[in-house]
């Protein structure tokens, strides 16, 4: 799930999966240029060239265009570009997505305002719907739409393998808790029978450090 705050200005994802330490393959953020999930037959790689053309001041569909246009496919046989999903938010909010035919099923994306939903191996498409409605719902900060996007989900299915890991990344020029520091937030669960409820945890836990701050 990717979101942005108009309000704010905040940009970030979050994710879940039934693979350990998932953020640490999926979620790419930078503050001033945007933020990109890279899903089902992953290549890493297309988190950071997304960034990179992002900076330079591509479209985010210009972006998903020319990052897979210039996969070359060193795998077709078990790793073929054509399974990746990737999708790609700019530090406005304009956001694209691109969904292999090949991923595997169910897989599919769905766009909405200021936010994008995307996912493989889900219980059908009734889950990226579920949520895209809860991102656009849900009021508060984007910590707390983005955790409610990923708890609608799972009450629609979810990853029809389980559940083991979740995270999520917001990013602002200027808006750490720290001197210098763009990241607002930065979560993982690693290894976890409720990654999902864990994850909730710690987004109220950073709310209350970010409140103490404020002080």
């Amino acid at each position: 799930m990717l979101g942005y705050d108009p309000s704010t200005g905040e940009v970030g994802g979050a994710v879940q999966s039934r693979v350990f330490s998932v953020g640490n393959g999926v979620l790419w953020a930078e503050a001033g240029v945007g933020v990109v999930a890279t899903q089902a037959i992953v290549d890493v790689s297309y988190g950071p060239q997304a960034l990179a053309l992002l900076r330079q001041g591509l479209s985010p569909k210009d972006v998903v265009q020319r990052v897979w246009s210039s996969d070359p496919d060193p795998r077709p046989e078990d790793w073929t570009k054509h399974g990746r999903q990737f999708a790609v938010m700019n530090a406005s909010g304009d956001v694209a997505a691109y969904t292999g035919p090949r991923a595997s099923a169910w897989a599919g994306d769905r766009q909405g305002k200021y936010c994008s939903a995307q996912g493989n191996i889900l219980a059908g498409e009734g889950v990226v719907t579920a949520m895209v409605k809860a991102f656009e719902e849900t009021s508060g900060h984007l910590s707390l739409r983005l955790q409610a996007a990923l708890e609608a989900g799972q009450a629609a299915g979810g990853d029809t393998r389980g559940m083991q890991s979740a995270a999520m990344v917001i990013v602002k020029k200027g808006a750490g808790v720290w001197l210098n520091n763009d990241v607002v937030l930065r979560l993982q669960v690693d290894d976890s029978p409720e990654p999902i409820k864990e994850l909730r945890r710690l987004v109220e836990k950073a709310a209350e450090q970010r409140e103490r701050m404020r002080r």
